[in-house]
């Protein structure tokens, strides 16, 4: 009932559709990519980041992954018994063990839990975050790595954040110059 010419583009098209999903399930078994280590690879990286360094800035002792009540939350401060999680069921079930808990957005900006924790914080300015006045340890910082880390950790740790703050990526020069900078710090500094 269908013309010949409308059954032959509807096959071709198919069949072109199937050949394309191939290719890329076919790339994608060849070339995975490269798990990191230790990293999160579910969009809380970035927020997990701007959190620890709030809390580094404010001077509060944390634990990161820590089973509390069951649970494991992101972030625990032990000396106030107060639970940072990005996970909704979690939150509820920490309140009622009378754990105090603070849920986490993953679009929430780092100094803006200073709000939400249940004693007073230092106010300070959320501008470009620095560790004091040592630029190597704000360096190894900003790419989220321990003082020491070796110049191929450096090396990763400067790939991943390169496509969270590039600007063809949704982030600002401003940010990318200020990665550039502490990525060639922290590879003068790496062990």
């Amino acid at each position: 009932m269908l013309p010949p010419w409308l059954v032959l583009g509807l096959a071709g098209g198919g069949l072109a559709s199937v050949v394309v999903a191939g290719v890329f399930l076919l790339g994608g078994r060849l070339f995975p990519d490269a798990p990191v280590a230790g990293r999160r690879i579910d969009g809380s990286v970035r927020r997990r980041g701007e959190i620890r360094s709030y809390l580094r800035r404010i001077s509060e002792p944390f634990a990161e992954d820590v089973e509390v009540h069951g649970r494991t939350v992101e972030f625990y401060l032990p000396g106030r018994d107060v639970a940072l999680t990005f996970d909704a069921k979690a939150y509820f079930e920490l309140e009622r063990a009378g754990t105090y808990t603070v849920l986490c957005e993953y679009e929430m900006p780092g100094h803006a839990l200073g709000r939400r924790l249940p004693f007073e914080v230092p106010a300070f300015d959320p501008g470009p975050e620095s560790t004091g006045s040592d630029p190597v340890a704000a360096a190894f910082d900003r790419l989220e790595l321990t003082l020491d880390a070796t110049a191929e950790e450096v090396r990763h740790a400067y790939r991943d954040r390169v496509k969270q703050v590039h600007p063809d990526h949704g982030g600002s020069q401003a940010e990318f110059k200020r990665l550039q900078e502490a990525y060639a710090t922290a590879r003068e500094h790496a062990d």
